[in-house]
């Protein structure tokens, strides 16, 4: 008999609409920007957006990463598995984000603010390296009041696997440890990605109070390095900024 997997699988994050384009490293200069990275976007950045659109061949894609991590999981499991929670305006962006989260049978639970637009993600794509500098706008309005209200919390419930990124922490903490107690509390999977190595730098306080919850955490070689140092995690005898990463996972 196949499992019931309806609504199993519930994710966290900024959903923002991809400005994608192949540019040159004097572009990476001018904005002050590294070839392999992920930053949130600042006032000197603003103007960057517009610019891809006008000078380059840029592409408008549907992202965020764990909306475009549940697009993928729904793909492969039975319709109506996955459930993704986040913020977007009401506008276009926002309607584009829905129609490609629908094409993959993926369900949306977005909190809808008319005062702010979707947010958007500046793509720089140089050789095999991309560069990333996420403007939040509306998504970084999640409250954890959306996913309180108990038509929402249904889906909370429903669910045995959490998904959130750790750029989650710079919108909502507090909804990541309402739904990290509920894990813990249930006996059900919690699940993070580092997301990026400004996460674990600039937000150390909000990842060490959520790691004990977390049964499966993911995360390349810098993102470790950088959780490793911003938790001043060590082998005994190594200068700190440890790079062992095998070390680090255990």
């Amino acid at each position: 008999m196949a499992q019931d997997l309806r609504g199993a699988l519930v994710g966290f994050c900024n959903p923002l609409l991809d400005i994608s384009a192949v540019v040159g490293d004097d572009l990476l200069a001018e904005y002050k920007l590294k070839a392999n990275d992920a930053i949130m976007a600042s006032p000197e950045h603003l103007p960057l957006f517009q610019l891809l659109i006008d000078k380059y061949d840029a592409k408008l894609l549907p992202g965020g990463s764990a909306q475009n991590t549940l697009r993928g999981a729904q793909l492969l499991l039975p319709t109506g598995s996955a459930v993704f929670f986040g913020a977007v305006g009401a506008d276009e962006n926002a309607a584009k984000l829905k129609e490609a989260a629908d094409k993959a049978n993926l369900r949306t639970n977005y909190m809808v603010n008319k005062d702010k637009p979707t947010g958007t993600c500046a793509l720089l794509i140089t050789g095999h390296n991309r560069s990333m500098v996420a403007n939040l706008s509306a998504a970084e309005t999640y409250s954890l009041e959306h996913v309180r209200d108990p038509e929402n919390w249904k889906d909370i419930e429903a669910a045995r696997f959490y998904y959130i990124t750790g750029f989650f922490f710079a919108v909502s903490p507090e909804t990541i440890q309402a739904v990290a107690q509920h894990a813990l509390d249930q006996g059900k999977t919690f699940t993070m990605n580092l997301s990026a190595p400004f996460v674990a730098q600039f937000f150390t306080q909000l990842v060490e109070k959520t790691l004990p919850y977390i049964d499966v955490l993911f995360g390349n070689e810098s993102e470790a390095i950088a959780l490793a140092e911003g938790m001043k995690w060590a082998p005994e005898g190594a200068a700190l900024g440890v790079n062992d990463v095998k070390w680090i996972a255990k």
